[in-house]
């Protein structure tokens, strides 16, 4: 468990920094004006912190020559928590970490976290994901997950393929056309829509999954948030679990993905898109979802997070995840970014799902130069190019 919620942010400049600082951390306005010219190559925030500690925290930042900013009434101890910003370079944070180690106040907790999100694999970083029959490979290339949805009510394509044969053929097609995962789902999360039984869900998805078996070479993952599906998807030849409530919703999932030692994405999910700040609740969300399947015994190294785009957020909570989608790696797990023909992209080029195809080549382009490893997508063909393209930016130094 994350007990300070420690994550690095992104601050593109020093007036991205001076404003976090005022409006984040309450900083003194004219402190964060000489502050803001301290950021570094890191910012790393930590949160729920007691005045002594941030004090500590502070004197040694500055011993270093780096810099930590805190609430403006920490020094007259009239606060009794403050969050923590941190700036300065690789170097200095991993002397942080040895210097507080013996402090009191929490300190030696908050050096472990710290050192943590330091070790923690960067974005897009090179591993190896075992499923049943084989394994994911990230940071070679960006992962296509193809979309199926064998829903009558599906947003964006509407029953298209709730046809077992349909369906069955259509997947063969994103297998033709580039996908590295087909995603198999039985119940629409679209707003607004009906929640249906585990048994309509299984007597939807089931039928499909086992008619791909011996025909489809890539890996099936079932989109599902119930353990009965999940397992018995499984038990057909499923071999990813793509929750869309992170093992938060129905409490048996974690124990499911840990008994089939299966990859799990989890997702961040809320019914209120109401936020006191947006990253923080979710990165606290998914560490929660990380930590119940790591008690469940289902390794960490067999999760991927996901911020859950569209589910429970603003067009502007979207907009804001995406550019700061990066600091999803602090969590040590490779990133899915699932945007693909949702809301937020019709709002701004005002155009149904089916025509949103330039506004699903711009999010996936810039998800994956804003680290994600892995995209969920409808149009697999398109984008497999646009991810080429985008890949070939990554590497050149992004």
């Amino acid at each position: 468990m994350n007990q300070f919620n420690v994550r690095t942010v992104v601050l593109n400049n020093v007036k991205e920094a001076e404003a976090f600082m005022e409006n984040y951390i309450h900083c003194d306005a004219k402190g964060t004006v000489m502050m803001g010219r301290k950021l570094g190559k890191m910012a790393i925030v930590a949160e729920n912190l007691r005045p002594p500690a941030c004090s500590i925290l502070k004197q040694t930042m500055l011993s270093l020559g780096g810099e930590a900013a805190v609430h403006r009434n920490v020094l007259v101890q009239k606060v009794e928590h403050s969050s923590v910003l941190l700036m300065g370079t690789l170097a200095q944070m991993k002397r942080l970490v040895k210097k507080i180690k013996p402090q009191d106040f929490g300190l030696a907790i908050l050096s472990d976290e710290l050192n943590e999100v330091l070790e923690a694999p960067k974005p897009r970083s090179k591993r190896v994901m075992p499923y049943r029959g084989g394994e994911l490979e990230f940071g070679k290339k960006t992962l296509i997950m193809g979309i199926l949805n064998c829903t009558p009510d599906s947003f964006s394509d509407g029953g298209q393929w709730f046809d077992t044969q349909k369906a069955i053929d259509h997947a063969l097609e994103m297998e033709e056309n580039g996908a590295d995962i087909i995603d198999i789902g039985g119940e629409s999360t679209r707003p607004g829509s009906a929640e249906v039984t585990a048994e309509e869900e299984m007597k939807r998805v089931l039928p499909v999954i086992e008619g791909l078996q011996g025909k489809l070479s890539i890996p099936i993952s079932i989109d599902s948030y119930k353990a009965v599906t999940a397992e018995k998807a499984l038990e057909a030849g499923a071999h990813i679990i793509n929750d869309v409530w992170g093992f938060q919703r129905d409490k048996e999932m974690a124990d499911v993905a840990a008994k089939f030692q299966c990859p799990s994405i989890v997702m961040h999910n809320k019914v209120e898109a109401v936020y006191n700040d947006l990253m923080s609740e979710l990165m606290a969300f998914l560490r929660k979802s990380i930590d119940l399947g790591v008690s469940a015994g289902l390794p960490k190294s067999q999760i991927i997070v996901d911020p859950g785009f569209g589910f429970g957020k603003t067009m502007e909570h979207n907009l804001t995840l995406t550019a700061k989608l990066r600091e999803l790696s602090a969590t040590g797990c490779p990133i899915l970014m699932a945007a693909s023909r949702k809301k937020t992209l019709g709002l701004i080029l005002d155009a149904p799902p089916d025509q949103r195809l330039e506004g699903d080549s711009a999010i996936t382009a810039m998800s994956i130069l804003n680290g994600a490893d892995m995209v969920r997508v409808h149009d697999v063909r398109e984008m497999v190019n646009v991810a080429k393209i985008a890949d070939a930016v990554a590497a050149a130094g992004y």
